[in-house]
């Protein structure tokens, strides 16, 4: 039974969801029925199973198809969760989880996403990977806390490891996942070998099973469960990974956990992933503990994969073994292993990744940068003990070193690393010497940089090899003597390094090759190998056994061995005409070790430098001697006496090198500096010579070999002069003075012609001694860093030349004393003052010309021609007042050379300038200023920076100069003003260059603020200039922007603009020169101020000139009197500017101007400005009249009320003023500024329109007459108002006036506004209807009105008609009178044309939605609709009290609304209603005593009919309401005239069972009228 009970169930559930027939009524089913019937599932009975399958069948094909249905998520995860639910309902439930979750809202998804987490809680590994599938994408709209620490986290996941550990698990497959990733069912390549480069048997197997291909760093399995059953796309998948990056930077698992996944996320492919996980990742890294194993296992168990170790066997299942990750990855991961010390240590995963990064299928130059580093760090910090590690690193990079070709600096770092790993573990290398010789043999071959670094690893080597013993050592004595003289310095170095450290100090092969290696040419070479041969060891650094030094026979004999067997080969050394066997230092050395030796042996502590030190050891050294010289057999392996051979050998030496006969070495060392040193191409070098050069010719002046070479010596100090090095020039220059002091006069005419060619034309004598190529070319002149030595000397040259006297130059040299070197003592000794003074004298006649080019010299931007001036200056110039007597002379040639055509005299006459003013008085400079100004303001605009910056410091020296003598009294100060301004104004504030207007405008300000009264004179010139400059210096980008910006832009901008010219330094000028202003000044202003109103075109300039304006009214109206009429005229001129702001500016000063002005000049003005208001079209003239009249009102009200009969009716007509399309009606619209005045000037609007009635009139109608269609509208609007405001009050012959104007504008064609007349008259004839009624001349009759208005109606334009017929509607109801066939003849076919049809809006085709034609046909029928509404308003009006006429329209009218009643909208059914009741109201057939029962019972039946429409009207209550008022006025009237018989049964009938439909109505008094109607009408007979 109970089955039974559960089939009838599960059948209803069926048959409801058949029933529901929309997806809301589907939904509900599903969230009441889903988890009960799933529940059924878990029924004994075989049949209750199979009905639920067959409605969950049918149920899925519902929701498959329909997206939008939401299913019971919440519910079904409970139920999924309860452990006494069976699996097989489990199973089902979690289908519909998976199913309805995606499709909740995400605030949804995101409340719910941990009850997922919950849900996973011991269930099936397949259904926690749905249920993960599912959660991994909210994650991306999660919102956490901001304080995770509070233990606020929503998913709780520390008390659930094992949930955590999975969702780790699987967020990591998700952040591996690369985007569009297919998997393919068949393997597309063989599975890649292990990382150790065999591969595994598990690994070869895996290959042949058929599995598929999973990407990098997953597992098959693992891709099979992120791809899912819907996988997810590109952007998705993004999400997700975003959101997992979101999920770990929310603390919701422990930093330990997700240090991998953040490091897998930073290496994404797509940007937003990345940065935020590398974001996070660095914020951590401070906290993160790289040591902690479970981190650094993660990272190596990510890096490498699932490494199969032979000691694991193959035991993981082929699809869960992951893959070793992308080289993308591992770059990403390596840094942080490089920050452990654990991953160094950990073995095998530490050299697993090595060989990887080295010699891995996908490596990359940057991988195996990294993994070099890792090698480092593994060799710094692993333990020495671990041999297996040290010999497969060492293995392996060999192995790099040896076939690794591509990058030379990742070479370096290999060789270092191998050198790193020796000093870590030794022993690896000790045995093996292939490797050391392998070194020395590529150090030969390979390029410099690496050359370098395996230099730096042979180094760190050299401790491995400490310790060699027998062969082993035998064979490395004979590697480094094969490398000791290698061409490569860094191979002999490191050969130097073996055999100094590897051999035993006693140890005579090395010694030897030590000693080759103290003769080296390079220093790094012979001094290091002279430390080890000289440095005496200490007792502990020696070896076992060994001694200090080799015995002194052993070396000896060893020595000579070595040295007949060199004589004999290339290796010997020829010295003039002797030969030896040994390179002089070297030999020099061997000679000094054997004397170590000798003294060693002889029991004395060996000295090598000093021999002074080893005399207390001479009589144990002697004694030695002796012993050696008296035993009788030679020791073995010598020819003859040690102590005979030691003599030989230093006989040969000083023998080879001492050879020099000749006394006299002067010629020889003339020779060799000017042959050899002078000319050589090392500047160090040519500057010793040079001070050589100059030595000899001090000390030796007379030897004959000096003065017989003095031209080659001039030659030679000449080729110096132009080296960069300031100390060579210098002692070149010394050099030369000394030489033309020597010679005499035919050679100081030759030396000068010389000099002064070679100086002005930059040619040099080529060396006849050297074929070396010039030291600079001519074209280097005059640059640095080459020139720039040489011009020092050539501005010398010059200066000599214009003086005629050329031979001064080396005058000039001698005082051009400019090196530090010379003030010290050995400068000198070289006793050049003497020469210096003497030169001084000889340039006195010659000071006029000198002095003003010696003073601009001194400011020369050339280092060394400035230093050299100032030496040669200080020197001549003792006396100080010598400026000021040659300030003319100065003045004349620095003004003159401020535009020389090189830069340098440019900048440096500036810098003179600027220095020679300071501090000058007035007289001094007065007649220089103007020219002063003008050149430098040239200047300023140098194409030259450092020019234009001199320029610029002086002119600001020179400003506050002028500016201190404008301060002054007395007549200079007039003076300085008056040349100042014409400069400033005419050249400065006008010029085209930003910096020269700036500056000129800035002085103009300061000297306006110190000059006070004296301005006065120059104010007519200076105002209007400063004015026009507040435009000129505005930047040209705003009048840009301005033409680009919208309307409302343009006029803030223009605002701020405005302001800011009126705040800036010119105006603050301007208004400082208005206060010392006076009528005299006045007369020569004005014109130029009007000039600028109407030629000026910038913002600021025009309103300037209005501000000025303003201020001249508040300073001096009763001078400005004669002028205010110009100065109006001028501002009326330029007030239709574009600019809002500009109109404002003019308008404020128009106000204030009027105060001045004469009654007939404001007069003109106002009737100006009303016929521009009526006449002129154009939106600027009509804002122009507004802005002007309201300022007028405003600044000066008393002028407007003496004005007030052409101002006030202007102002009225303008308050009616429409705003224009893109205006909005607000605070500045022109209506409101009317309307202002008007109010402000006028006794309330009512008695203002009393006061000036006529005019109001008189303007009004010239509005209805003006051609502008706008102007019409609004002067209908203006006669609306005053006929509205005065409707009461209205009588003759005002009421006549206002009529006839309204009549006269009813005339003529249909204009857009002309609607206010008709209302006008509307109101007008219906509040003074009775007044109108009284016959008066000049009042039209309402008949006439009536007349005129019918006209209007018959116009075809809908809107005017409908305004026309409102009209008449109002005129006929308030006058009584009867014009209803009329009106019939106008409305009947109005009604009828126009027939929307029933049931509300027309139905408008779906398709055409946008279409324009569509939106015109619903705007038209909205129209007609509207029409109609006002047709039946109007019938309802009209209709009179006159019997013939109702005889004639009763019927046909209860016809024409019976059939509108019946098929129309709800509206129309209102207006029809309305209508119906004025009908029956006015109806005389319902009173008492009519006759005429027929046309009444024909006229009641058909109304009854219709009635019963709107009585049933469901929707709308005001339709049943209207209705109802309607039947009750019928029910009412027919009983007062005691006439029921005329309303049939059938009627009667009609009209109850309609009123029973309103039984049920929601309003209450709807209801009870309904049962009182009903009641009336059953109660009749």
């Amino acid at each position: 039974m109970a089955a039974q009970d559960e089939l009838n169930q599960l059948e209803r559930v069926f048959l409801r969801l058949g029933h529901a027939e929309t997806d809301d009524q589907l939904q509900d089913i599903i969230s009441k029925f889903l988890p009960p019937v799933l529940l059924k599932l878990s029924s004994v009975q075989e049949g209750v199973r199979k009905k639920v399958m067959e409605l969950l069948v049918h149920l899925n094909k519902r929701i498959k198809s329909r997206p939008k249905i939401q299913l019971p998520v919440e519910t079904l995860l409970v139920q999924y969760q309860d452990p006494a639910a069976a699996s097989f309902v489990t199973n089902f439930t979690i289908i519909y989880i998976k199913m309805g979750y995606p499709r909740l809202e995400v605030a949804k998804q995101c409340e719910l996403a941990p009850t997922l987490i919950t849900a996973m809680e011991g269930k099936p590994q397949p259904q926690q990977d749905s249920l993960m599938h599912l959660l991994i994408p909210t994650l991306y709209h999660m919102k956490y806390s901001a304080d995770a620490s509070k233990g606020l986290s929503p998913f709780n996941l520390t008390e659930r490891p094992k949930t955590m550990h999975l969702l780790l698990e699987f967020m990591l497959d998700v952040l591996l996942m690369p985007y569009g990733f297919v998997l393919s069912e068949s393997p597309t390549r063989p599975t890649p070998s292990s990382s150790q480069g065999g591969s595994s048997d598990g690994a070869g197997a895996g290959g042949g099973q058929g599995l598929p291909q999973p990407p990098p760093g997953l597992s098959v399995y693992a891709a099979k469960r992120v791809i899912g059953e819907a996988q997810w796309n590109a952007e998705q998948l993004e999400q997700c990974k975003l959101g997992i990056v979101k999920f770990i930077e929310a603390k919701q698992v422990p930093e330990v956990e997700s240090v991998v996944h953040l490091a897998v996320a930073s290496s994404d492919t797509r940007h937003s992933v990345a940065t935020a996980a590398d974001l996070e990742l660095r914020s951590k890294q401070s906290i993160i503990d790289w040591n902690n194993p479970l981190i650094i296992n993660k990272l190596f168990k990510v890096y490498l994969g699932d490494v199969p170790l032979k000691s694991k066997g193959g035991n993981i299942k082929q699809e869960l073994k992951h893959e070793p990750v992308s080289t993308r990855v591992k770059l990403k991961i390596l840094p942080h292993l490089l920050r452990s010390r654990l991953a160094a240590e950990c073995f095998p995963a530490n050299i697993q990744v090595v060989y990887d990064g080295l010699f891995g299928a996908n490596t990359n130059n940057k991988l195996l940068s990294l993994t070099l580093q890792f090698v480092h760090h593994i060799c710094m910090v692993c333990p020495d003990t671990n041999k297996p590690l040290g010999l497969m690193l060492l293995n392996g990079l060999t192995k790099l070193i040896n076939e690794y070709k591509e990058d030379p600096k990742l070479l370096c770092v290999a060789y270092s690393a191998v050198g790193k790993l020796s000093s870590r573990m030794p022993q690896l290398f000790t045995k093996d010497i292939a490797l050391v010789q392998q070194f020395f043999e590529s150090m030969c071959k390979e390029e410099p940089d690496v050359r370098l670094a395996i230099q730096e690893a042979l180094s760190m080597m050299v401790g491995a090899y400490a310790n060699l013993q027998g062969a082993l050592l035998n064979l490395m004595e004979a590697l480094v003597a094969a490398y000791i003289s290698k061409p490569e310095v860094q191979v002999r170095q490191v050969a130097m390094k073996f055999a100094s450290t590897v051999f035993a100090p006693d140890h005579v092969p090395s010694r030897y090759l030590l000693l080759l290696a103290a003769g080296d040419p390079r220093e790094e070479v012979s001094a290091e190998a002279q430390r080890v041969l000289r440095g005496f060891p200490s007792k502990n650094s020696e070896k076992e056994g060994s001694k200090p030094m080799p015995s002194f026979n052993d070396m000896v004999s060893y020595i000579q061995e070595k040295a007949a067997q060199r004589i004999k080969t290339p290796a010997k050394y020829i010295v003039g005409t002797s030969t030896i066997p040994f390179n002089p230092s070297a030999f020099g050395e061997i000679m000094l070790y054997l004397r170590m030796c000798l003294a060693h042996s002889a029991g004395a502590r060996p000295m090598s430098t000093r021999l002074l030190d080893m005399q207390d050891d001479a009589p144990a050294i002697g004694r030695y001697v002796h012993s050696l010289l008296s035993a009788e057999p030679v020791p073995k392996g010598l020819e003859a006496n040690p102590v005979h051979v030691y003599m030989d050998l230093l006989q040969q030496l000083l023998s080879a090198v001492g050879d020099v006969k000749s006394n006299d070495v002067v010629p020889w060392v003339l020779n060799s500096i000017l042959s050899r040193y002078i000319p050589s191409q090392n500047p160090h070098v040519r500057q010793a010579a040079c001070i050589w050069l100059l030595s000899l010719v001090k000390k030796l002046s007379h030897h004959k070999e000096i003065t017989t070479h003095l031209k080659e010596i001039q030659v030679a100090f000449i080729s110096v002069i132009s080296d960069p090095d300031e100390l060579s020039q210098d002692v070149a220059s010394k050099g030369l003075g000394l030489v033309y002091e020597m010679g005499g006069e035919a050679d100081q005419q030759e030396l000068v012609s010389t000099l002064v060619e070679t100086l002005m034309t930059g040619k040099r004598v080529k060396h006849a001694v050297s074929e070396d190529t010039e030291v600079f070319q001519g074209e280097s002149l005059g640059k640095t860093p080459d020139g720039q030595s040489l011009s020092t000397y050539k501005e010398l040259c010059s200066l000599a030349s214009d003086l005629n006297q050329p031979d001064l130059v080396y005058k000039f040299m001698n005082l051009a004393n400019h090196h530090a070197m010379w003030n010290s003592r050995k400068g000198a000794a070289f006793g050049f003052h003497m020469i210096a003074a003497k030169a001084g004298e000889q340039l006195a006649p010659f000071l006029p010309q000198l002095v003003p080019r010696l003073y601009r010299y001194q400011f020369d931007p050339n280092l060394s021609v400035r230093q050299a001036m100032t030496s040669i200056w200080d020197a001549l110039v003792t006396d100080k007042t010598l400026v000021d007597k040659y300030l003319k002379e100065i003045l004349q040639d620095v003004i003159s050379n401020l535009t020389n055509n090189i830069w340098r005299v440019r900048e440096s006459s500036c810098l003179a300038l600027n220095d020679l003013i300071r501090g000058r008085q007035a007289d001094d400079l007065i007649d220089y200023l103007a020219e002063i100004w003008e050149t430098l303001f040239r200047v300023l605009d140098d194409i030259k920076e450092s020019v234009r910056k001199a320029a610029d410091l002086t002119l600001k020296t020179l400003s506050k100069v002028c500016i201190r003598m404008c301060e002054s009294t007395g007549s200079a100060a007039q003076k300085t003003v008056a040349v100042m301004l014409p400069t400033l104004l005419e050249k400065g504030i006008v010029s085209n260059v930003s910096e020269v207007r700036s500056l000129s405008i800035q002085t103009l300000v300061k000297i306006s603020k110190t000059a006070g009264a004296r301005l006065k004179p120059h104010a007519a010139r200076l105002i209007p200039a400063l004015l026009e400059a507040l435009s000129t210096l505005e930047p040209q980008v705003l009048n840009y922007l301005s033409l680009r910006a919208t309307e409302q832009e343009k006029s803030a901008m223009d605002a701020a603009r405005l302001s800011a010219a009126k705040s800036s330094p010119m105006m603050e000028t301007v208004n400082m020169c208005l206060q010392h202003l006076d009528v005299s000044v006045l007369g020569e202003l004005v014109p130029r101020l009007c000039e600028l109103l109407k030629s000026g075109v910038g913002l600021g300039t025009k309103g300037g000139c209005a501000s000025v304006i303003v201020s001249l009214t508040v300073q001096c109206p009763q001078d400005l009197t004669p002028y205010s009429g110009k100065l109006m005229s001028a501002l009326l001129n330029g007030i239709h500017d574009r600019s809002t702001v500009v109109q404002k500016a003019f308008a404020f000063a128009l106000g204030h101007l009027v105060r001045t002005a004469k009654d007939s000049s404001v007069e003109k003005l106002l009737l100006k400005l009303s016929n521009w208001y009526l006449e002129k079209e154009e939106p600027v003239y009509k804002s122009s009249c507004a802005l002007t009249v309201h300022a007028i009102s405003h600044y000066s009200p008393d002028v407007l009320k003496a004005h007030a009969g052409v101002a006030l009716p202007l102002a009225f007509l303008g308050m009616h003023q429409a705003p224009g399309p893109d205006e909005e009606k607000g605070e500045g619209h022109d209506a409101t500024l009317w309307s202002e005045v008007w109010q402000e000037n006028v006794p309330g609007s009512f008695g203002g329109i009393r006061l000036y009635m006529t005019e109001l009139i008189t303007i009004t109608q010239k509005a209805l007459q003006s051609q502008s269609w706008k102007m019409k509208a609004q002067g209908a609007a203006a006669m609306a108002t005053v006929a509205k405001e005065q409707t009461g009050s209205l009588v003759a012959p005002h009421l006549g006036l206002v009529l006839t104007a309204l009549m006269q504008g009813l005339s003529g064609r249909t204009w857009a506004g002309k609607e206010e007349l008709l209302k006008a008259i509307g109101s007008v004839v219906s509040k003074c209807s009775a007044e109108l009624r009284k016959p008066c001349s000049g009042q039209p009759t309402i008949p006439e009105v009536l007349d005129v208005v019918l006209k209007e109606c018959r116009k075809e334009n809908l809107v005017y008609k409908m305004a026309a017929l409102r009209c008449a509607g109002d005129v006929l109801q308030s006058s009584q009178e009867d014009r209803f066939r009329d009106m019939a003849d106008i409305l009947f076919p109005l009604i009828k044309k126009s027939c929307p049809e029933s049931g509300g809006a027309s139905p408008r085709s779906m398709e055409d939605d946008d279409d324009d034609d569509d939106d015109k046909g619903v705007k038209d029928k909205a129209l007609q609709t509207e029409a109609m509404l006002c047709a039946f308003e109007t019938l309802g009006k009209t209709w009179p009290r006159n019997p013939q006429t109702q005889a004639h329209f009763q019927s046909d009218l209860c016809t024409l609304m019976s059939g509108k009643l019946k098929l129309s909208t709800w509206k129309v059914q209102l207006a029809v209603l309305q209508a119906m009741k004025a009908y029956f109201e006015g109806l005389l057939l319902l009173e008492k005593g009519n006759g005429e029962m027929n046309a009444l019972s024909q006229i009641l039946t058909e109304a009854c009919t219709a009635l019963t429409y709107p009585l049933e009207n469901k929707s709308y209550s005001s339709v049943r309401t209207e209705a109802l008022s309607v039947v009750d006025l019928i029910v009412k009237r027919t009983g007062e005239s005691e006439q029921w018989d005329c309303m049939s049964a059938r009627s009667r009938e009609q009209l109850q069972r309609s009123l029973s439909t309103l039984q049920s109505d929601s309003r209450p008094e709807l209801r009870d009228k309904a049962q009182e109607l009903r009641r009336r009408i059953q109660s009749q007979p």
